[in-house]
């Protein structure tokens, strides 16, 4: 029995030990983490600033020249010359590939000759016909004759100009595929000549987006090739019809070219530049996410940190739009969040500034 009350008189002794300590250290209502800390919470803020902000639509795109044919032989006939070498730069007109033509070149002497006569023979009948040596049917007849020989004479020279490969338009010209003396047929292919001064890039996005599609809008492209050049044009056309499988529009920009750093059938990534605004911006660490909402911690004048709702918008590399619960100029944490409760005392140990070259963006 004394044993028993030894115990119990133990077991009382720990228990009012653990209810003091209890009154020692709990925390009181309102006194937050910094109480049991013995001081205020160290943090380090930052100062709310407005950032320019712009929707973006990124997408993929292919290049395409502005004007693009493969040129070809048009005639069954040997190659005589070749004017032109693998991506020369040419002129509208310029001759490219000339065939053997002597055949035709006598066949349009021999209808040029036809055609002097046919037309000598007219005048004779017109001055006979003045003197009413001759009816007006030997007049139609000769005129006829003219008109036949003249058709020839047209007929003689477009086959001659078969004989004769010129560039179409002003562009670069690609491989090329034949050589002097091989033995052509229609359609075989000769060269490419490319219009690449500018350039056309097609891309497509998708539907929910073609309310924030216009002509004349700004996108910025790059290209794996040329990683640290960014090229810049503008939209031209819209397509009017929405592919039923992708549930893709196909848009169509124009960007300048004049170095021809961008080549058709190139691969570029495409950044559609939408509307601009300018709103409060906090850096990434800034946020609290509880559920599905974002909170802040954002500090008083009296170093009393505040628990606050904020909505998020766009994200920028380390840097994140606050649309609605901040406004230019409140302090607020990114670092001893996780120390913090509402209503606790801080002290800032450091005030940081926003990420170098985040206004303006």
């Amino acid at each position: 029995m004394n044993r028993r009350f030894k115990w119990l008189l133990i077991l009382a002794a720990l228990a009012l030990f653990a209810f003091a300590a209890w009154l020692r250290f709990a925390p009181h209502e309102g006194s937050g983490n910094h109480r049991r800390m013995g001081g205020a919470v160290p943090v380090e803020v930052v100062v709310v600033q407005p950032v320019r902000f712009v929707d973006r639509i990124e997408a993929l795109g292919t290049a395409k020249a502005n004007e693009s044919v493969t040129l070809t032989a048009r005639v069954s006939e040997v190659v005589d010359k070749v004017h032109f070498q693998d991506g020369q730069l040419v002129k509208k007109g310029t001759v490219l590939v000339e065939f053997d033509r002597r055949e035709e070149e006598a066949r349009l002497r021999e209808a040029e000759a036809a055609l002097k006569e046919a037309e000598q023979q007219l005048a004779r009948t017109r001055d006979l016909v003045r003197r009413g040596n001759a009816s007006r049917a030997t007049l139609d007849e000769r005129e006829r004759d003219v008109a036949q020989a003249r058709a020839r004479v047209a007929a003689a020279r477009a086959q001659l100009a078969d004989r004769v490969v010129r560039a179409p338009f002003d562009g670069v010209l690609g491989l090329r595929q034949v050589s002097p003396g091989a033995l052509v047929s229609p359609g075989t292919t000769i060269t490419t000549i490319d219009d690449v001064t500018p350039i056309k890039l097609d891309f497509s996005v998708p539907e929910r987006f073609i309310s924030a599609l216009r002509p004349g809008q700004r996108i910025r492209a790059r290209a794996a090739a040329w990683p640290d050049r960014v090229f810049e044009g503008k939209i031209e056309t819209i397509a009017t019809r929405v592919d039923p499988v992708t549930r893709a529009v196909t848009v169509r920009a124009v960007l300048p070219n004049d170095e021809g750093m961008i080549r058709p059938g190139m691969l570029l990534s495409v950044e559609v530049l939408g509307a601009s605004r300018e709103n409060p911006a906090v850096p990434e660490e800034a946020l609290l996410l509880i559920g599905r909402e974002h909170y802040v911690f954002v500090i008083d004048d009296e170093d009393v940190a505040e628990q606050r709702r904020v909505i998020i918008g766009t994200r920028l590399p380390g840097l994140v739009e606050v649309r609605e619960g901040l406004k230019a100029g409140e302090r607020v944490v990114v670092a001893g969040i996780l120390r913090l409760r509402p209503g606790a005392k801080v002290r800032v140990v450091r005030t940081r500034k926003l990420p170098s070259g985040a206004t303006g963006q």
